[in-house]
């Protein structure tokens, strides 16, 4: 699913309008039906609601929507918020329909004193602002955003948060937003969405699909889209009759430090279950029983420092190098991560502590293979690329560090983000909230290894890794709950998401 900007919104609509052909009061009416039956399938029979709406073309998907409720038995209150003198052109048309329905109760208000009664219990409905704002609300429509926000009623936005901007950061300081419980887009997601400073604003968020014509939407380009399972199912392989272990790949995996086995057992488990044929683990030999009694699958590549990694072994068998789970960051470690840039020509695989000595070299950056794929949190990614004051300067810094070194960039989070060395970005839906535990990133980079070692290429691997992550993560929260959820719980439903592709 691609994600657009207001202004391709914009020619989306328009284009639409010429080309179906079809009046845009009727694409408002085509919007708004979507709108009322995701609505209905929600609410109770004896559910009140309560629409905020305004004076340009969001206004009109309101009272689109307050007659389509009415209509359909729904108690209905609508207060048209008059913070502009003139009506865009759709909404006087819903404007009029409303009003001369029977049982309609519509109110106009021109001040603050008219501003309804929140009744506990009352469904709201913000309708007052869509995806076009670009400047801070103000007046008597901040004072009604202000009343949506003071109540603890569900609130439901259409289409964005009024007072939220699509395209660009909002001033904390200046900028009013509703706090929806759940916003419903048109059609696309809002880049805004994706953000965590906005997830108070936004709620959940759902989009529903008003038909918008699909030849502009498969002709136009932008860097921004949604990962989906329509999109990993195109690549996922499937195995022949006749291959084995060594048509899989063979791993290696440099991980583990004393103290730190836990990493590399997590890392090399998630590897193999994610496909790989072989995988070797180089680490310290404080770390070698640990992992030979907790994953005997795995083979053992033993660093001559008892320790820490501190020396390459051969490279010449392995098909994927990965390395930095639980490798600390000692002076011995660096220079050979150093070493083994500069003797790999195939793209690598780079998490934690890899990526803390990165950070602390960036010259080097310049040196790795390209297509390697960094996996950095937050924390991680900000030593790498520096401070931001917003989500969308940090989406920016990432797409720059792609292009710069033509590397993968798989920025963990919600939403994770991976960006690419053409500056193209796709955006995750799989995961939750209970995936934030120790040990999770550790599983991922065993996936995308595992999967680089069944040569999918390093884009595919890392879409389909952090896509699988996800779902298996999903999976375990069904069966556990997200507080419970461990890392080893995701590397139990790998098989299961895998299944469900």
């Amino acid at each position: 699913m691609k994600i657009l900007s207001v202004e391709q919104i914009r020619l989306a609509d328009a284009f639409t309008i010429e080309h179906e052909p079809i009046l845009s009061v009727d694409l408002m009416e085509r919007a708004s039906t979507k709108l009322f039956e995701w609505m209905r399938k929600r609410l109770q029979p004896q559910s009140e609601v309560l629409i905020f709406a305004g004076t340009g073309n969001n206004g009109g998907d309101g009272l689109a929507l307050a007659r389509l409720l009415i209509e359909n038995g729904f108690k209905v209150t609508t207060s048209l918020i008059r913070y502009s003198e003139k009506l865009s052109t759709d909404c006087e048309i819903n404007y009029d329909r409303l009003r001369d329905l029977a049982g309609s109760q519509l109110e106009d208000v021109y001040q603050e004193a008219d501003l309804p009664e929140v009744k506990a219990g009352t469904i709201l409905v913000d309708a007052l602002f869509g995806s076009g704002l670009n400047r801070s609300v103000s007046g008597l429509a901040k004072a009604a955003i202000d009343l949506i926000n003071s109540e603890k009623n569900v609130v439901i936005s259409i289409d964005i948060p009024s007072g939220l901007y699509a395209d660009k950061a909002i001033d904390p300081k200046r900028d009013t937003v509703v706090e929806a419980d759940y916003t419903v887009s048109f059609q696309f997601p809002k880049l805004s969405f994706l953000w965590p400073e906005n997830d108070r604003f936004v709620g959940r968020w759902e989009v529903v699909d008003i038909g918008l014509d699909s030849r502009y939407i498969q002709g136009v380009q932008t860097p921004f889209s949604m990962l989906e399972k329509s999109t990993v199912n195109r690549f996922l392989h499937k195995r022949a009759k006749f291959s084995h272990k060594g048509s899989f790949g063979h791993a290696l995996l440099i991980a583990g430090s004393v103290g730190k086995a836990g990493a590399a057992i997590l890392a090399a488990k998630s590897c193999l279950i994610s496909g790989a044929g072989l995988l070797h683990v180089h680490l310290p030999e404080k770390a070698l029983i640990p992992l030979q009694v907790a994953f005997p699958e795995a083979m053992i590549s033993l660093d001559p420092d008892q320790n820490h990694f501190s020396k390459l072994p051969d490279l010449t068998p392995f098909s994927i190098v990965a390395i930095g789970p639980g490798t600390g960051t000692h002076e011995e470690t660096a220079k050979a991560l150093k070493l083994l840039i500069q003797q790999t020509t195939s793209p690598l695989v780079l998490d934690a502590d890899a990526l803390n000595i990165l950070a602390e070299n960036k010259t080097w950056l310049a040196f790795l293979p390209k297509n390697s794929i960094l996996t950095p949190h937050p924390g991680e990614f900000k030593r790498l690329a520096g401070s931001w004051t917003d989500s969308f300067e940090r989406l920016e810094l990432q797409r720059q560090l792609s292009l710069k070194f033509g590397v993968i960039v798989v920025l963990k989070g919600a939403h994770t983000c991976i960006s690419f060395p053409d500056g193209q970005c796709v955006f995750n839906t799989t995961g939750n909230p209970g995936m934030a535990t120790a040990g999770s990133g550790d599983v991922l980079t065993g996936m995308i290894t595992g999967l680089l070692a069944q040569q999918y290429s390093p884009a595919q691997a890392a879409m389909l890794g952090v896509y699988l992550h996800g779902l298996a993560g999903d999976l375990a929260a069904g069966k556990f709950g997200m507080e419970s959820i461990i890392a080893s719980d995701i590397i139990s439903n790998i098989s299961e998401a895998f299944k469900a592709l």
